[in-house]
């Protein structure tokens, strides 16, 4: 999943039997998703990886009808929408001349949330486009339709070339975490904690993405425990460039690395990345306003064993209250999962660093939060304030 997560998503959207599952037939070339005349067919969003040529490998999601009908009907609709929010680009069929509610809904959730779209008319062997209909959205939503028939083979390449140009650049072409605040032969300390917590055999994924980026700009990686930093320090010839931390041992890191030598946190480095960084600047003071009785919502992004050393369900919400003195009332929500209750109900959001998403998903993923004013902070920002080093995490990034 977590690798999955990563690649750009190409939502696939529209109403029961407009040829949905078939269109990720077609793209892929395999019998992914199953085809039939039975509308209803799709109930659960279907994901499959497949490689587009200068893009490298996207996933492919097709779901379920929007004009489902009954209970469960809803059910599906909104999770088909909630594939929406996790869209790069969102093809978006519709065919018989047939363009009203559901597909205006699909186009303007698009425009809200800077969503890029295709518009495609589908099943065009067997109901013949309306070309005024055609020239009609165009014109509204500036953009050009394609029509298209999965009979017909010689469309696949033009309709890839089409998605391969509307795929913006940002959800492929990944930047460098620390590239433009490290360089070439300098070195850098990774401190990094194994509790109960931590994965049997194998770091975090964080970790892994900062000791990558580290060593594609030829810099030297220095990993070690916590426990062991003070002698990793004095054994180096010459102080780090930087050292990175778990944010849970920020107290302890921050007394033993040097006022001279830069501090920050694999979640701030994540969070800087993933493009919301002045948003969670701007958001983690509000943790002195908080009072009696509200609400902070901590968001992770993936799904993992919770054990008493679990950061966002445990520490973090007992550093909170001792920060704060206040009697608050935290929950977490792992993934991508539905919010217990509307976004409105909370004085704070905290979302951790973001590893397993693309910046477009977690962009989405607080869309909500900042649209309503509540305000937004960062797993590795929060801590860092509440141990009083908030500008030093951050100060590799703003001294430049």
């Amino acid at each position: 999943m977590k690798g999955n997560e990563l690649k750009p998503h190409i939502g696939i959207f529209g109403r029961r039997n407009y040829g949905k599952s078939s269109l990720v037939n077609y793209l892929t070339g395999q019998q992914i998703a199953i085809v039939s005349d039975h509308a209803g067919t799709t109930t659960d969003p279907v994901k499959k990886t497949m490689e587009i040529g200068g893009v490298g490998p996207v996933v492919w999601i097709d779901t379920a009808g929007i004009d489902d009908e009954g209970a469960v009907g809803r059910m599906r609709i909104e999770k088909s929408l909630e594939m929406l929010q996790q869209a790069d680009l969102a093809l978006i069929l519709f065919t018989d001349n047939r363009f009203e509610a559901e597909e205006v809904m699909l186009v303007e959730t698009c425009r809200k949330r800077g969503i890029p779209f295709l518009l495609i008319y589908s099943q065009a062997d067997r109901f013949s486009p309306d070309a005024q209909l055609i020239s009609q959205l165009e014109a509204d939503y500036e953009t050009q339709v394609f029509v298209l028939s999965v009979k017909d083979p010689s469309l696949r390449d033009p309709l890839t070339s089409r998605i391969r140009e509307a795929l913006p650049e940002t959800a492929y072409v990944h930047r460098s975490l620390l590239g433009d605040v490290i360089g070439e032969g300098d070195t850098v300390v990774l401190v990094t904690p194994i509790d109960s917590s931590a994965p049997e055999g194998r770091l975090i994924l964080p970790q892994v993405q900062v000791l990558r980026d580290i060593l594609d700009q030829h810099a030297r990686a220095v990993v070690c425990r916590e426990t062991e930093l003070e002698q990793t320090l004095g054994q180096l010839r010459q102080p780090p460039r930087l050292v990175v931390t778990d944010s849970q041992v920020y107290a302890m890191v921050s007394q033993l690395v040097p006022d001279e030598v830069y501090l920050t946190s694999f979640s701030v480095v994540l969070a800087r990345a993933k493009g919301l960084f002045a948003d969670y600047v701007k958001g983690t003071p509000t943790i002195d306003r908080l009072q009696d009785g509200d609400r902070v919502l901590m968001l992770e992004s993936c799904t993992h064993n919770v054990t008493c050393e679990d950061i966002g369900r445990v520490k973090l919400p007992k550093l909170l209250a001792k920060h704060t003195g206040k009697s608050l009332q935290c929950e977490a929500v792992a993934g991508l999962s539905a919010l217990p209750r509307p976004i409105r109900d909370y004085a704070l959001v905290i979302q951790c660093g973001g590893c397993v998403l693309t910046a477009k998903q977690l962009a989405s993923r607080l869309a909500p939060a900042i649209e309503a004013g509540i305000p937004v902070s960062n797993y590795g920002l929060a801590i860092a304030y509440m141990n009083g080093i908030f500008d030093r995490s951050m100060r590799i990034f703003t001294e430049r």
